[in-house]
């Protein structure tokens, strides 16, 4: 073999190394892992100042049906894995304390991930996200994803407040602060 063939059997070589590993990193096992707290596949319908979605789940505390729940509601939308609804947890905590009477709370999950990041989210991965981060407020586990379908802001968390007569007051993406949050339960409360 002359110097030359050798040269380009060695560059033809490295080409389909490159593009083996340009294809695995796109396409490879880790692919799941690429969303993150600031982006998500899904824009939900929901708007501020139009009617809220309607949706139906089972809780920790029992069925929540938006349809027959006659105070304002503040709904979570988050992901186990997410840093931001993990930090967020300890917020939506503090106002569940101070507003559970007059407020409904729900955090219903949006991702097909779990905690783990690589795994396929569950019921079970649901409870351990619960447990690990002292979540006080009811949450359900949504295999299909409906309410992120509805809800979801492009982000996680996403986060609603609604008001008594069915029409979404505040919504955003994204970890919020207690001050801001607690402006919005209250103008649901006026």
């Amino acid at each position: 073999m002359t110097k030359r063939s050798l040269v380009l059997v060695t560059l033809g070589a490295l080409i389909v190394i490159a593009a083996g590993a340009v294809l695995y990193y796109i396409f490879g096992p880790e692919h799941r892992r690429v969303q993150n707290a600031s982006s998500s596949p899904v824009i939900g319908k929901a708007q501020v100042g139009q009617s809220a979605p309607n949706f139906v789940v089972a809780t920790t505390a029992g069925l929540f049906d938006l349809s027959k729940v006659d105070k304002p509601v503040f709904l979570e939308v988050f992901a186990t894995w997410c840093p931001h609804c993990q930090r967020e947890t300890a917020v939506i905590d503090r106002l569940f304390r101070r507003y559970r009477d007059r407020v409904a709370f729900v955090g219903v999950s949006g991702s097909d991930t779990a905690m783990d990041g690589t795994s396929a989210s569950s019921q079970v991965d649901l409870l351990q996200w619960r447990q690990r981060f002292n979540a006080e407020y009811p949450v359900a586990y949504d295999p299909l994803l409906n309410v992120a379908n509805l809800y979801l802001q492009g982000g996680f968390p996403t986060l609603a407040v609604i008001g008594r007569d069915k029409r979404v007051i505040y919504l955003s993406s994204g970890e919020v602060s207690y001050g801001e949050l607690s402006a919005a339960v209250e103008k649901a409360l006026r």
